[in-house]
């Protein structure tokens, strides 16, 4: 890491939850040590919202930091605060840490708006042991993310819309996302396991690169569509407050199948293997049940506000069109796990 990070700047801020910290901490310190940097963190709670934003940036102008360094929940803050304190940025991911955007939250933990820089990270820097000791749960959430990104990109693709990065769909960008699911379906259930037991296997490193690279690279240039912005219109219900953005995302990936009138086998199949993966499939893992009408309404208004990339999608999408793909995954994917001999579902609850 000391030789990487050194590479981009002298005086580094490292920006880290308590949870990554845990498990991390010890070996940042000793190898910025080693190259004799001195570790300055700065604890970041919640989500990156633009009240944060602006506090942490304060923070790296008094710290008189010339790179800041973030991973997980903290990338996007640690991006937006990068940029306008004027330094450069250091991606340690396991979400999104190849592009030049950052999504804001309220204070509360509703989507807010993205953001858009002019440059991409300065690096990013992964390091697969580090994937493998975090709490396997991170690892499926940026599966649940990345799957989503064929999904989006092969419907930015047949509708021509633009892309994240401004332009039109690329044939290396869609190729990409591609290939980054392809990888998934071959390797993450073997990853899973690899990372319930701490160890990097070949999987694992396959799958974090899919996770990263491929679908940081796929979602970028070839574009969002359904998926994404479900996840944000699912911000608007407090139920769902305290899940993972790929957890919510993959609600968002189930419920474009829906949109879409795919066969019922592929969004089954999808259900299945994101259910064994560990990702919520259903709308009780959300918090959220079938009769929660309004919140399910106020979801689906918001994922399609005139803004929103649903309008990606190669047709027309209401914000009842919404609400009845949403209602509808819940006895779509009981009935997957029955047939399937899957545990019946837990139902999720903030922790506040």
């Amino acid at each position: 890491m000391t030789t990487a990070v050194a590479a981009v700047g002298r005086t580094p801020l490292v920006v880290v939850d308590d949870v990554a910290w845990g498990f991390v901490g010890h070996d940042v310190e000793a190898s910025l040590a080693r190259a004799g940097m001195t570790t300055t963190r700065e604890t970041f709670h919640g989500i990156p919202s633009a009240g944060k934003i602006d506090r942490l940036t304060a923070v790296i102008r008094e710290a008189g930091a010339d790179v800041a360094v973030g991973g997980g929940s903290t990338i996007d803050a640690v991006k937006a605060s990068g940029f306008l304190a004027g330094i450069r940025w250091v991606s340690v991911p396991t979400d999104a840490p190849t592009s030049a955007l950052a999504v804001v939250y309220t204070d509360e933990g509703v989507f807010e708006e993205y953001r858009f820089f002019p440059r991409n990270p300065d690096l990013v820097l992964v390091d697969s042991q580090l994937v493998a000791t975090a709490p396997a749960t991170f690892l499926a959430a940026g599966v649940g993310d990345a799957l989503a990104t064929w999904l989006e990109a092969r419907a930015t693709s047949a509708s021509g819309s633009l892309t994240m990065a401004g332009g039109t769909p690329t044939f290396t960008g869609t190729a990409l996302a591609r290939l980054s699911w392809d990888v998934l379906w071959e390797n993450a259930l073997v990853a899973m396991d690899a990372a319930r037991d701490h160890v990097v296997t070949p999987a694992l490193e396959k799958v974090i690169e899919a996770n990263t690279l491929l679908s940081g690279l796929g979602f970028e240039s070839g574009g969002l569509a359904a998926a994404h912005a479900v996840h944000n219109g699912l911000t608007a219900a407090p139920q769902t407050h305290g899940l993972a953005h790929g957890q919510k995302v993959n609600i968002g990936s189930i419920t474009q199948l829906v949109l879409e009138g795919a066969p019922t086998s592929e969004i089954a199949d999808f259900a299945e293997f994101t259910t064994r993966v560990g990702l919520p499939t259903i709308l009780t893992e959300m918090g959220l049940r079938p009769e929660d009408t309004e919140e399910i309404q106020a979801v689906a208004r918001a994922a399609t506000v005139e803004s929103e990339t649903i309008h990606s999608m190669p047709f027309t999408v209401r914000s009842e069109d919404v609400a009845a793909a949403l209602t509808s995954i819940e006895r779509l994917g009981r009935r997957v796990r029955a047939r399937a001999g899957l545990p019946e579902p837990q139902p999720y609850r903030p922790a506040h």
